[in-house]
């Protein structure tokens, strides 16, 4: 996890030989869920073997990815967990590191820009309630997509009309163009 500027916002966490881990910010025991959630919130921890006081962070984050992929949450493909691990050991592992975090940092300035020009369109002109909408079934579906690994395949009952589908392919159209218009 990246540090969120000072020293002083990173709660320290305890893993004691028992498997505990202990927030020491909310003096109390917590999870592996618990810190997930850190995570999701933006809290910056750091996690310390109550005995050795080594740093076990990296160990206890690989950790919750495992926890969210066991629980159905797999977003690593056996291809790229193969890969990563094949790297290990090979003369290019010391770039994987920066590789994947410069990666990652792309991709989350990349949904941020895609926000945004969205939350743009929203509000302006006459088109602001169609991308409102066309926005809401799209975080419905990424949130679907995101439960399930897999899209739902719709049912005949739930197909659109052609004039449906015409229509949205219209609205897609217009907020295309609205969107070039406010990215130049």
């Amino acid at each position: 996890m990246a540090k969120s500027g000072s020293d002083s916002d990173t709660v320290i966490i305890k893993k004691y030989a028992n498997r505990r881990l202990y927030n020491t910010e909310s003096s109390s025991y917590i999870t592996l869920d618990n810190l997930g959630t850190m995570i999701r919130e933006k809290r910056d921890f750091q996690v310390i073997d109550a005995k050795s006081g080594e740093d076990i962070t990296r160990s206890v984050l690989t950790q919750i990815i495992m926890e969210e992929e066991s629980h159905g949450q797999t977003m690593l493909p056996v291809s790229f967990l193969r890969d990563l691990i094949g790297m290990y050991g090979n003369s290019m592992s010391a770039m994987v590191p920066q590789y994947l975090e410069a990666s990652m940092e792309a991709f989350q300035r990349n949904q941020a820009k895609f926000r945004d020009a969205m939350e743009g369109a929203l509000g302006s002109g006459p088109f602001g309630e169609i991308a409102r909408r066309n926005m809401e079934m799209f975080e419905a579906a990424a949130g679907a997509f995101k439960q399930t690994g897999k899209a739902d395949t719709p049912r005949e009952t739930d197909s659109p009309s052609n004039a449906e589908v015409d229509a949205l392919k219209e609205q897609l159209a217009q907020l295309q163009d609205q969107i070039e218009k406010l990215s130049k």
